[in-house]
């Protein structure tokens, strides 16, 4: 409790009542989650687990869905599958009354060894594929209420990425342009008819090439009632965002999406940066709060995700030493300008 007083202190939010507001409370009031990856290995901090469980109401396993993780071992040993660490943050995640997001079924990296390193036919890699989707999905129905189905299959212009899934061997619809993901997305449709099914890429949240491409594939399966609910945004950006021509780029794109009848989550956002001074600070505080507002005024934007919510744990810094500080709580979890100005824009009655 006592952390809890001192960050609202820090960002001077509160409630009628005179209580602090969460970002998990905040959002409920304009119908949406926002939510944040989580690490399995990270739910031992007492500090991680108390931020985590206060303030998102949906959660997203970084890495211990993914097909390497969850399927180590081929279908013919007696265990192919580890779901302990997946399970994990799903337990916590549904003991805090968070949503819990699926990250995802079908991906060009963090695939198993076996899988990659393997001689396998077309029609073998469609029979692993389809089970795999099949025996996940099923695992978490019921607890899982929405998939990344598909992610990252898109090339900045907006061709086919090439893959193992695709076309190195692929699963034999390799002449059929998008007809492997659209399977995919009929294969976790069958496997969980409840679960609501996402594409999700990066670097198309703006009208571009990347986005244009994604569009077109995601308006034939609208026509042909293919079975994709929403899309996804991961938004990792920097300063350069904030400008008026991005936001208003974004905007459209995300009016273009909700158009076609497809939800809208932003499922990655972080902003990068160079440094941690004060006006730098300010300054990713504005972009956070831009991209909140243009999300809280579409209606068919359904959730706000950050990549981590901890610049002690971002992957930023971890990738590239030179930046980081991308992330509404800093090392020490404590909340960050950024923070203050997410609420502020939760909370704006326009």
């Amino acid at each position: 409790m006592v952390f809890l007083l001192s960050a609202a202190l820090a960002v001077g939010v509160w409630t009628k009542g005179g209580g602090p507001v969460t970002l998990r409370e905040a959002a409920a009031k304009r119908r949406l989650l926002f939510g944040t990856a989580v690490a399995a290995r990270y739910l031992n901090e007492p500090d991680y687990v108390e931020v985590l469980g206060r303030e998102f109401s949906q959660a997203e396993p970084e890495n211990e869905m993914k097909f390497g993780s969850l399927h180590p071992r081929p279908d013919t040993d007696p265990n192919p599958y580890d779901f302990k660490d997946a399970d994990a943050i799903v337990d916590f995640a549904l003991a805090h009354k968070m949503k819990v997001r699926g990250h995802c079924f079908v991906w060009y990296q963090q695939v198993a060894r076996w899988v990659t390193a393997g001689t396998h036919t077309p029609e073998e890699l469609s029979t692993i594929l389809k089970n795999h989707i099949d025996t996940v999905a099923k695992h978490f129905a019921g607890k899982v209420y929405a998939w990344d189905v598909v992610n990252e299959a898109v090339m900045d212009d907006g061709s086919m990425r090439h893959t193992v899934w695709y076309d190195r061997p692929g699963i034999g619809l390799a002449d059929k342009g998008t007809g492997y993901i659209e399977q995919a997305f009929q294969w976790a449709h069958d496997a969980d008819r409840r679960a609501k099914l996402y594409y999700n890429d990066y670097s198309c949240e703006t009208i571009n090439p990347k986005s244009d491409g994604i569009y077109a594939m995601l308006q034939d399966f609208k026509k042909r009632r293919v079975p994709v609910d929403g899309v996804g945004f991961q938004m990792h950006i920097g300063l350069w965002a904030n400008n008026p021509t991005t936001l208003d780029s974004i905007r459209k794109n995300f009016q273009r999406f909700a158009d076609l009848g497809l939800d809208i989550q932003i499922t990655e956002m972080d902003v990068s940066l160079s440094d941690n001074k004060p006006e730098t600070l300010a300054q990713e505080a504005d972009l956070y709060r831009a991209i909140t507002d243009i999300c809280v005024h579409q209606r068919r934007v359904k959730a706000i995700q950050t990549w981590g919510f901890t610049d002690k744990h971002s992957w930023i810094s971890q990738f590239n030493r030179s930046r980081g500080w991308a992330l509404p709580f800093d090392d020490k979890y404590q909340a960050k300008p950024a923070y203050a100005a997410i609420l502020e824009a939760l909370s704006d009655k326009r």
